[in-house]
């Protein structure tokens, strides 16, 4: 979802400028290699969202934009970045905010009409269902479009994610306070309204989450860090802190097929798409740095050092800048 509001003007853009500044400088050279990071190519993915590994389709990741673009989903490969399908969902109204996008066991492509521009001001929004592809090539598939409306009112979210197991959807809503996850019915209707209920809090501002491919974790992240929990059949317990790279707007998030990593995905032109080990995978450093400890916003330093945290330090003293700036026109 865009972050550019009104609150982000005069001194607020200034800062948002020099962040990005700070971040190209700081960031390291992304080169495209698959599993181990690629960026995205297709000059029409300018507002990349969301993310899911393919399951039948070795190497391939699907994407999507966020407003404004309409019903299409990408299949971009890894190994080159570059768009191998372009999906157009039919049986659905013109999408207005697709924030996220899951697969399910049934294997079904779950794509997350429910970002909210408005700040939670719509009464429903919607979630397409339809089946991945089994031959990438331009097409059109019809999907199933399913009513969504929260226990506790409308609510801005960004966060989809689909069990691996048992197919039942979850969302997380974005708060800069930190927010909640929510579970829909075991079954989703389209001839009802799916009502979905909070069940735990979220310590984070939530862009994305993913389910492990066992469904025994769940990861978040928000801007600048994200926070791994066991699942525990829903009764989520925090296990550590994510080690979430230094992006410029960090939208996105997924595992890869084999749960050894988790990748991570940014808006923008040419936007990268940067791997990091998944908590518990060999070679992950966050169990004995990170476990359990520091906040939401600390979450993205672990693992960071050098260039790249100070990098990161920065860019978030100047969002407090924006925060600050939009507080006070609250008032």
């Amino acid at each position: 979802m865009r972050r550019s509001h009104s609150f982000v003007s005069g001194a607020a853009a200034g800062a948002l400028a020099g962040a990005a500044l700070v971040l190209a400088l700081a960031a390291p050279a992304l080169a495209d290699g698959g599993d181990g990071g690629f960026t995205i190519k297709d000059p029409r993915i300018k507002e990349s969202s969301g993310l899911a590994a393919s399951r039948i389709h070795p190497g391939v990741y699907w994407t999507h934009n966020d407003s404004d673009d309409g019903p299409y989903l990408y299949a971009v490969d890894s190994r080159t970045g570059r768009t191998l399908a372009t999906i157009t969902m039919s049986g659905v109204g013109r999408p207005r905010d697709v924030e996220a996008i899951s697969l399910g066991p049934d294997g079904d492509l779950y794509a997350g009409d429910i970002g909210d521009n408005l700040g939670g001001k719509w009464d429903h929004v919607w979630i397409y269902k339809l089946p991945e592809p089994k031959v990438l090539k331009d097409q059109t598939i019809r999907a199933t479009q399913y009513v969504v409306k929260y226990a506790d009112g409308p609510r801005n979210a960004e966060a989809l994610m689909v069990h691996p197991k048992t197919g039942r959807v979850y969302i997380a809503d974005k708060n800069e306070d930190g927010g909640h996850l929510y579970e829909g019915p075991a079954h989703l209707s389209a001839t009802t309204t799916n009502v979905f209920k909070p069940i735990a809090p979220i310590d984070l501002w939530v862009t994305d989450g993913a389910f492990s491919p066992d469904g025994r974790q769940l990861a978040v992240r928000g801007y600048f860090g994200g926070i791994a929990y066991a699942w525990n059949d829903g009764r989520i317990k925090r296990q550590e802190r994510l080690n979430v790279p230094l992006q410029g707007q960090g939208e996105s998030i997924t595992y890869t097929p084999d749960g050894s990593k988790l990748m991570y995905g940014s808006e923008g032109a040419d936007s990268p798409v940067q791997p990091e080990d998944a908590p518990g995978a060999a070679g992950s450093g966050a169990n004995s740095s990170s476990k359990g400890g520091g906040s939401a916003a600390g979450g993205g330093s672990g693992g960071m050092s050098g260039q790249v945290k100070v990098g990161a330090v920065a860019v978030a003293a100047l969002f407090a800048v924006v925060f600050g700036l939009r507080r006070l026109r609250r008032r």
